[in-house]
């Protein structure tokens, strides 16, 4: 009787291992199925928004070449008017009509051209660089736009400047882009200092690694909390005429770096938005 038990136990495990085996293989090709068929639609997905991105770059290009002729022909007609024999008052008002055309048709052309800096392709040509250089020539350039809006500009760099191996003009852009949204936040607000920083700094990362921080910080209105949740969301804004992109764009070139973004701020005292950078390799020191 206990041999027949035995023999039945010994039955009776094979039979559930082989069904507990089979089950296993089936679920392991359903869950291979099921990936296979994810991988598909996202490669599906990912070359559907390619050739979005595609045929929207292409639209931008075509809209954009008779912008410009629409511009150029604003400012013709605008000529001719004055010069015409019209009775001045009506003169005035279809100068003033005109120069609103040709004001709206400057703007899209911006919009645009925000647009394809942001969608197309980010080619970057990396070379050794200053960074003390590269913030010099920027402040100098930047420097009578600081002044026009009533800001003081000032530059904190170290004794030796880090050497990076970067793209230039791409950084001085992104640095570029994060100074014109300090200035227009200082703009808006009636009193107080209008200082806008640009300080260069080198340490280590949170995973101990060298990296060097560009700070652009300005002692503007700040950036409440919910604002800062949606201030790196493409076409974002809080600035009339604004297009939203030059945030977007600027961190988007960072990252392009192996670098990253921080935003530090505070309603009432200031921002202080930060480019992480990985720091020179041991081999380049």
């Amino acid at each position: 009787m206990s041999l027949t038990l035995g023999i039945m136990l010994v039955l009776c495990g094979a039979f559930i291992g082989g069904a507990l085996a089979y089950i296993l293989a089936a679920r392991r090709v359903r869950l291979s199925v099921a990936r296979e068929q994810l991988a598909q639609r996202r490669a599906q997905a990912a070359e559907h928004l390619a050739e979005i991105g595609s045929m929207t770059g292409g639209l931008a290009h075509e809209i954009k070449n008779p912008l410009s002729t629409i511009g150029l022909n604003a400012q013709l007609l605008k000529e001719a008017i004055e010069d015409s024999a019209i009775e001045h008052g009506e003169k005035q008002r279809l100068v003033r009509r005109i120069e609103a055309l040709a004001r709206e048709t400057e703007r899209l052309r911006g919009i645009l051209e925000d647009f394809l800096e942001y969608a197309g392709e980010l080619r970057l040509s990396l070379a050794n660089a200053s960074i003390n250089q590269l913030v010099q020539e920027l402040t100098d350039f930047f420097a009578p736009t600081a002044e026009n809006a009533g800001v003081r500009l000032r530059i904190e760099t170290p004794p030796v400047s880090p050497e990076l191996h970067i793209d230039a003009y791409h950084l001085k852009q992104a640095l570029l882009n994060l100074m014109l949204n300090a200035v227009n936040a200082m703009e808006q607000q009636d009193s107080g200092t209008k200082d806008l920083i640009l300080r260069v700094t080198s340490g280590t990362d949170d995973h101990d690694q060298a990296c060097v921080s560009i700070h652009v910080t300005d002692t503007g209105p700040g950036i409440d909390e919910e604002t800062r949740s949606k201030i790196f969301r493409p076409y974002f804004t809080t600035r009339s005429g604004g297009t939203g992109l030059g945030l977007p764009t600027a961190r988007r070139i960072i990252e392009a770096h192996q670098g990253h973004l921080e935003l530090h701020s505070e309603v009432g005292k200031g921002t202080d938005f930060v480019i992480v950078l990985p720091g020179p390799s041991p081999e380049s020191t």
